[in-house]
C-alpha cells in the first residue's frame, strides 16, 4: 500500500511517501520554492516524491494529513471564548481557514492534490491524524527499537503540546498529554521573542547564545513563569504571556520579571541577554529531563524516542544521554512539523494492520530522502552558468582533491546524492572546512553564511573515532546531540584570556579542533558510518589519512535566511554569491571565479602529529 503523508498550512509544509511501511521519499516544500518555512500546500514536494519513488499519482492508495482540523478549531474557539474579547483579530486570522472543520480542510487538500493530478478521486483517499500522534509515529516507527517510550514536545498541535506514548511493535498508544496554553515549545518561543529573535525560526540562535551567559535567572523562571512537578508536568503562569490572546508572545509583565524590556532586533546583545538565554536553556533542560524520566518510568522502557520541535534542542538531548535508566535514545531527524508528514503516513500504515520490520540502524536511510541529480544534469547546470569544472573518474580521486583543498584552508561546498530531509545538512548539501583552522568559525559566519558571529559550527566525525574526540555515548548520526570535546583534545588557556566575557570568548583557542568547539567546550556532533553515507565516509577517511584528524566542519549549504540548497542550480547560485572557495558537485570540482587558485594535486602525505597541532595557530 502506498501512503502519501502531508503537512501544510502552518509552517514547514512537506510530503512523504511510504510503501508497505518503507520510507521511499520525503521533502520539504521550502527546498523547491526557496521560501524558508514555506507553509503552502506542498504540491512540488508531492511531485518530487512521486518521481523519486517512480510512482504515478494514481498509485497512491491513501493520503494522511498530519493534523486534525476539528480539534484545532475547537481549541481556537474555546480559547477565544475564554479570553474574549481580547485577541479577536488574531483568532479570526487563525480560525477562518478552519471554519467547516475537516470538510473545509479536505476541500483545500483536494484542490491542491488536483493540481498534482486532476484525474485521481482524491476526496476518497484523505484521512486526518492527530498532530502529536503524527509526531510520535514519526519518532517510534522508523527507530531501531522493537519497543520504547516516546516523548513529543512542540509549541502546540490541536490541544496537546507535550505527550508521552508507548510504542510496542506496530502498536503506539499515547498515555499522557499536557495541553495548551502550557507548552515548553511556546515557553522557548516566548523567550526567543523577548530576546529580539524571530519566533518559529530563531530558537536555535537562543540555544547557540546560551553558552556565552550564566544561568542566573534559572530559578526565577522556575519560580515565577513555569511550575514543574517532579514528573515533568508543568504549568505556566499565563499572567506573563500573551500568545493565547493575541499576536504577541509576552506582555509587559514578562519584562518586569527580569527588570528589562524586550530587546529590539537591531539592538546589541549584552551580557544580560546571554544570561537570560543560558537561564532559559537550563530551565528547559530540567523540564525535558523530568519528562523523559517519567516517560521511562510509566512505560517500563529503557529506550526513548523523541520528536516535535523541542526535540531539535540538541543541547538538552545531549544531557539526556546521562539520564539514569536510559539505554538508548533515537530522535527523528525531521523532528518538526515536516517530519509529521512522514509520521502521519506511518501511523496510517500501522493503523491498517501493516507489518513492521526493523530496518538496520533505523528506517530513515540517513535521512537522505530527497531528490538526487545525475551527472548530466549537474554538468548542464555548470555549463549554463558558464563555469569550467574539473571532472574526476572515481570517488577516491574526487575525495583526494577535496581533501587537499580543505587541508590548505579552503572552504568547499559539497553537493552529493539525495538531499536531506529535516533541518540539518548531513553531508549531502553541506559546506565543509578544516576544524583545526581557528579562523574558520568567524570567517564562515561573516563571509559565507552572512550570519551572527556568535553562532557555532558542527563537526562530522568518523563513528569509530568519535569517543576519542568527544565525550559522546553511542552514535549521533543526525547531528541532534551536543557533547563536550574530550578532555584530551582540549588546550590550556592563558589566564588573561580566560577572563574574557561575551563574544570576546570566541578569540580563545580551546581545543585541537577550535573551529567546532563552542565557548563551553561543546560541539553538536554528527557521527558518520558506512551504512548511511558512504561518500561522506570516504571523504572523512581520506582527510584523516592526510591530516590525522577524523573530523570536518559541516554546516548547511545555504546563506542566512535561505533554505538549504536542493538542485544543482541552487548550489551554483549560493556558491557564486558567497566566499566559498570551491564547489564539489557530483564528480566535478569548480573553483570560485573570484578565487583563481588551482585545484591542488591529489597526493596524500603522511598523517600529521595531532598532539602538537595547536602549535600551528
Amino acid at each position: 500500500m502506498n501512503i502519501l503523508g502531508l503537512s501544510a498550512f502552518y509552517h514547514d509544509s512537506a510530503a512523504a511517501l511510504v510503501s508497505d511501511g518503507i520510507i521511499l521519499a520525503a521533502a520539504q516544500e521550502e527546498r523547491f520554492t526557496r521560501k524558508k518555512f514555506d507553509a503552502r500546500f506542498p504540491a512540488t514536494s508531492i511531485r518530487a516524491c512521486l518521481e523519486m519513488a517512480k510512482l504515478k499519482a494514481a498509485d497512491i492508495d491513501l493520503v494522511a494529513f498530519y493534523d486534525d482540523p476539528e480539534l484545532k478549531l475547537d481549541r481556537l474557539v474555546s480559547t477565544h471564548l475564554h479570553h474574549a474579547p481580547f485577541g479577536f483579530s488574531g483568532f479570526w486570522r487563525a480560525a477562518r481557514a478552519l471554519f467547516g472543520g475537516k470538510a473545509n480542510q479536505e476541500a483545500l487538500l483536494v484542490a491542491g492534490l488536483r493540481d498534482v493530478d486532476p484525474s485521481v478521486p482524491w476526496h476518497e483517499k484523505i484521512s486526518f491524524n492527530k498532530h502529536h500522534l503524527s509526531h510520535a509515529a514519526g519518532a517510534f516507527f522508523p527507530s531501531p527499537y522493537e519497543s520504547a517510550a516516546v516523548l513529543t514536545m512542540d509549541g502546540v498541535g490541536e490541544w496537546a503540546t507535550t505527550t508521552i506514548a508507548h510504542g510496542q511493535g506496530k502498536d503506539l498508544q499515547i498515555l499522557k498529554e499536557i495541553r495548551f496554553p502550557h507548552s515548553v515549545g511556546l515557553l522557548y518561543a516566548a523567550f526567543t521573542d523577548y530576546l529580539g529573535f524571530k519566533v518559529n525560526s530563531d530558537e536555535y540562535k537562543v540555544m547557540g547564545l546560551a553558552p556565552y551567559g550564566e544561568p542566573r535567572f534559572r530559578d526565577l523562571i522556575l519560580e515565577r513563569l513555569v511550575h514543574v512537578d517532579a514528573d515533568g508536568a508543568f504549568t505556566m503562569d499565563m499572567r506573563y504571556f500573551a500568545y493565547h490572546v493575541g499576536n504577541r508572545m509576552v506582555n509587559d509583565r514578562f519584562g518586569d520579571v527580569f527588570g528589562q524590556r524586550r530587546r529590539r532586533k537591531d539592538e546589541p546583545l549584552t551580557p544580560f541577554h546571554m544570561d537570560v538565554a543560558a537561564s532559559l536553556q537550563a530551565a528547559t533542560e530540567e523540564i525535558i529531563a523530568r519528562l523523559a524520566a517519567h516517560a521511562l518510568a510509566i512505560t517500563g522502557e529503557r529506550r526513548l524516542c523523541l520528536s516535535g520541535g523541542v526535540a531539535l534542542n540538541c543541547v538538552a538531548n545531549g544531557k539526556l544521554l546521562h539520564l539514569p535508566g536510559l539505554d538508548g535514545l533515537w530522535i527523528q531527524p525531521a523532528a518538526g512539523d515536516a517530519g509529521s508528514a512522514l509520521g502521519a503516513a506511518l501511523s496510517m500504515h500501522y493503523a491498517l494492520g501493516g507489518k513492521r520490520t526493523l530496518q538496520g540502524r533505523d528506517g530513515m536511510a540517513g535521512s537522505l530522502l530527497g531528490p538526487g541529480y545525475t551527472q548530466d544534469q549537474i554538468d548542464n547546470a555548470l555549463s549554463g552558468a558558464g563555469l569550467a569544472a574539473q571532472q574526476y573518474d572515481s570517488d577516491a580521486s574526487l575525495c583526494a582533491a577535496v581533501v587537499d583543498l580543505l587541508a590548505s584552508g579552503k572552504v568547499v561546498g559539497w553537493f552529493q546524492g539525495r538531499m536531506e530531509f529535516g533541518p540539518r545538512a548531513l553531508g549531502a548539501r553541506s559546506i565543509l572546512g578544516d576544524p583545526r583552522n581557528a579562523s574558520l568559525q568567524r570567517a564562515l559566519n561573516l563571509k559565507v553564511k552572512f550570519r551572527e558571529s556568535f553562532r557555532p559550527f558542527a563537526p562530522i566525525v568518523l563513528e569509530e573515532h568519535a569517543a576519542e574526540w568527544f565525550d559522546l555515548k553511542g552514535e549521533s548520526p543526525y547531528m541532534l546531540i551536543v557533547a563536550p570535546v574530550a578532555a584530551s583534545r582540549r588546550l590550556p588557556i592563558d589566564p588573561v584570556l580566560a577572563q574574557l566575557s561575551g563574544t570576546d570568548r570566541l578569540e580563545v583557542i580551546r581545543s585541537q579542533i577550535p573551529a567546532v568547539t563552542h565557548v563551553d567546550y561543546s560541539a553538536r556532533v554528527q557521527t558518520v558510518d558506512r551504512d548511511r553515507n558512504p561518500m561522506l565516509r570516504l571523504l572523512l577517511e581520506t582527510f584523516q589519512a592526510k591530516t590525522g584528524c577524523p573530523a570536518l566542519i559541516n554546516t548547511s549549504f545555504n546563506v542566512n535566511e535561505e533554505p538549504i540548497v536542493c538542485s544543482p542550480d541552487d548550489a551554483i547560485r549560493c556558491f557564486l554569491s558567497t566566499n566559498i572557495d570551491a564547489l564539489c558537485i557530483g564528480r566535478a570540482i569548480v573553483m570560485h571565479p573570484g578565487h583563481p587558485d588551482e585545484i591542488p594535486e591529489t597526493a596524500v602525505p603522511e598523517a600529521a602529529d595531532m598532539d602538537n597541532l595547536y602549535t600551528v595557530f
